[in-house]
């Protein structure tokens, strides 16, 4: 197993008046090429428990292993982790500070000690896997769009050649077309180079697009840890946090409603496109 951790607990300011369980014993295992989705409100733990996968926090009890190694055992280097584990935060694109594209990305691999020649490499590589040609090279990143500013931040944690790459809110701000384009380049890390995904989102749209499996966090608990389907067919408990299920899944529950016999578990336009088109063409066939 990839990562490994079990009861996680994790309390902000211990010991004061304004002591917080952020992480309420907390269990979770991901395996290598997982694509996985976590929601929850605001305040539900996801961004702690990001961090602690990342080990940028330490849990105050618990355990977490990565490759079987334990994270907290004496000695283990947690420099390594972060290289393998690579986080992207919110707004990524306010920690650009290069003068140009190329060196912005080159800058993790830069620390890792390798030679020149292979951090020109890897920067052009995720550059390349981020969609931003040569031509973006020798652009300031201050002179990007939105999207294009997201890209290069993403383009930096990839060019550190991280197993597993944590998402938080990667497409938050931009439009469409600028949130496609990410979440299309996400998907293509992890076909093309095996990496373990882990997207934090609140649309529900994305992670049903995107993810194969979703987390459910909710006051500092995991709440659900299925499939797609198995997570929003429990829509009312969803519903009695205040998360919802993609809004294609009510609209398919409305036409069942209404006599069309398509499946309940329907999660994506897609899906819901052909489920019709497929009912149609078999009615026709009948009436044929």
């Amino acid at each position: 197993m990839l990562i490994e951790a079990r009861d996680l607990v994790h309390i902000y300011a211990k010991g004061t008046a304004f002591s917080q369980r952020a992480l309420d014993e907390v269990s979770l295992q991901v395996a290598k090429g997982e694509f996985i989705g976590i929601i929850g409100h605001t305040g539900s733990g996801k961004s702690t428990l990001i961090q602690h996968l990342n080990g940028l926090l330490r849990a105050d009890s618990g355990s977490y292993c990565f490759r079987g190694d334990s994270v907290y055992e004496k000695g283990f280097d947690m420099k390594v982790l972060r290289q393998k584990v690579g986080l992207v935060f919110q707004y990524p694109e306010h920690q650009l500070f290069e003068v140009d594209v190329l060196s912005d990305v080159s800058f993790g691999p830069k620390n890792q000690g390798l030679s020149e020649e292979e951090v020109l490499s890897r920067a052009k590589e995720a550059l390349s896997l981020v969609g931003l040609g040569e031509e973006f090279y020798k652009k300031s990143p201050f002179e990007l769009s939105g999207g294009q500013k997201r890209r290069v931040a993403i383009a930096g944690v990839i060019a550190m050649h991280p197993e597993v790459l944590i998402l938080d809110e990667p497409t938050a701000g931009l439009d469409p077309k600028g949130r496609d384009e990410i979440l299309s380049r996400i998907r293509l890390l992890r076909e093309e180079m095996g990496v373990t995904i882990l997207l934090v989102s609140h649309s529900m749209e994305d992670i049903a697009d995107y993810v194969d499996r979703i987390i459910v966090m909710h006051e500092g608990k995991k709440l659900l840890d299925g499939s797609v389907k198995e997570v929003f067919m429990e829509y009312k408990r969803l519903e009695a946090i205040g998360l919802k299920a993609p809004q294609i899944f009510y609209l398919v529950q409305r036409l069942r409603k209404e006599g069309l016999a398509i499946p309940e578990d329907i999660t994506t336009v897609r899906e819901a496109r052909e489920a019709i088109i497929k009912l149609f063409a078999a009615k026709k066939g009948r009436r044929g």
